[in-house]
Order: structure tokens, then sequence, then C-alpha cells
């Protein structure tokens, strides 16, 4: 029971954002696009859209088939040096590399059932370090609330960065590039705030991720993300909202996206 309620309580309280490095505000104005062809390639094939508005992935066939490509792909990105890069090449990468790095992480383990059974205590990989990019070492948070969350500031980011769970934001099925970078992470939100996972009513109650909790001040609150979800609102969504005050209760499911 006390590792249980350790547990729980310390997902109870996500990391803040703070730069790991300053070397990672750098940007730099190369004309080169950083090729992500081969991540495109494998998101195509492994990521299909459920009935059910949920993008699992087909971690078994992609361990089979195409594990060596991921990790060519892995090897090639953390190859590059990102410095050199404008801003949104730059945010572009670390999404990228964040989501593939994700769906390494649970090939070598599959077959399992949720990612929080990788690691200790339930508290999943996210805290290892996985990556070396430009001589230094990176995990996951080091990605999410080391470098993106601090430096670029944008809550979109909570839509496009996957944990290979059912309750998290779809894993696009295409690579975000610098060119579809808005489209992307708009499409992205509309598609999460427009989906139960999101928001739902459930006995009057207006139940939202968990997401919308642990990460509530990157939003500035809970009004402020009751206006975030209304700008990306449906009509239904929107009528839903319409006249909610406050947000009842959180709610996430951690089961795998696998297909």
């Amino acid at each position: 029971m006390a590792v249980a309620l350790t547990t729980l309580a310390l997902w109870a309280c996500a990391p803040a954002a703070e730069t790991k490095d300053v070397k990672w505000t750098r940007s730099g104005t190369a004309t080169d696009t950083i090729d992500h062809h081969l991540w495109d390639q494998l998101l195509t094939r492994y990521v299909t859209a459920g009935a059910d508005g949920i993008n699992r992935v087909d971690y078994a066939a992609l361990k089979r088939e195409d594990s060596a490509t991921l990790k060519k792909y892995l090897d090639a990105m953390q190859a590059v040096d990102i410095e050199r890069y404008p801003k949104d090449e730059q945010f572009a990468y670390w999404v990228n590399l964040y989501n593939a790095a994700t769906v390494n992480v649970i090939i070598d383990n599959y077959p399992v059932k949720s990612i929080r059974d990788i690691g200790v205590l339930g508290l999943g990989p996210w805290k290892e370090d996985i990556l070396t990019v430009g001589g230094e070492r990176l995990s996951l948070d080091d990605i999410e609330h080391g470098i993106l969350r601090p430096i670029w500031k944008d809550v979109r980011i909570h839509y496009a960065v996957n944990c290979a769970s059912l309750g998290c934001p779809n894993l696009a099925n295409h690579a975000y590039t610098a060119a579809n970078l808005e489209a992307m992470l708009d499409a992205a939100a509309r598609g999460y705030i427009n989906h139960p996972r999101g928001f739902r009513r459930v006995d009057g109650e207006l139940v939202a991720s968990s997401i919308y909790d642990w990460y509530g001040t990157d939003w500035g609150g809970e009004s402020a993300v009751l206006d975030h979800a209304r700008k990306y609102a449906s009509p239904e969504t929107k009528a839903m909202l319409a006249s909610a005050q406050h947000i009842d209760r959180f709610d996430y499911n951690w089961s795998l996206n696998a297909k």
C-alpha cells in the first residue's frame, strides 16, 4: 500500500518546466531541413486510427519488421547539430525525437500492458537517460520538461508528445516538420479536446483529462484551461462547456495504445 500511495503521489505532481541547459535555447539560421522521412514512413505504416477516434500503434509488427529502421532514425537524429536550426525546425525535431524514443522504449520492452510497467515502482521510463544529443545525455523528461515546455511555452506541446497510452493525445500518423507544425499542432488540440478523453460529461459532472490537472499551470489555471478548450471546441463540445465554471474531476487511462 505504501508503494502504491507513493507512486500516486508522485504522479499528482508533474515535473516543473525548467530549462535544462542554456544551449538548448540557441537557434541558428540553417536553411536545410532535418530529414524525418524514416519516422514518417514508420508512422504511416504502423499507426492507425481506431473507430473510437484513438490512434493505435502496431508495436508487435513494428518490433518484428522495422525495429532496425526506428533505431536508424534515432541514431540519425542524435547526430543532428540542432543548434544550427531555426526554432520551428527545432520544435518539430524535439517532438519527433521524443515520440520516436518513446515508441522505441515500448518495443524494447514489448509485450507490456502500460508504459508505467517499464522501470521501477510504476514510475515508467521517463527519467532514464536514453539519448545523446550534442554530447549531452537526455531523458524523455529532459526533452519535455527541460526543453520543449520551458523554451517554447506552447500548451499545444501536450497534444504533440505521446506517452504511448490510451488517455494520451493521439500519436500523429505523420512526422512533424517546420512546414506543417502549426497545422498539426492545431489539429492535435482540436482532436483531443473534442474527444471524450479530453472533456466529457458523466452524470452531470464535467470530467477532463488529467493532463489539464498535472500541467494546469502551463495554461494559467482551470479557468484558462476552459477558455483554451472553447477555442478549439466543436459546436457540440462548445455547448457542453458553455456553462462550465470549473472541472469536477480528472481522469486518465494508462493502458498501452497498442493495436
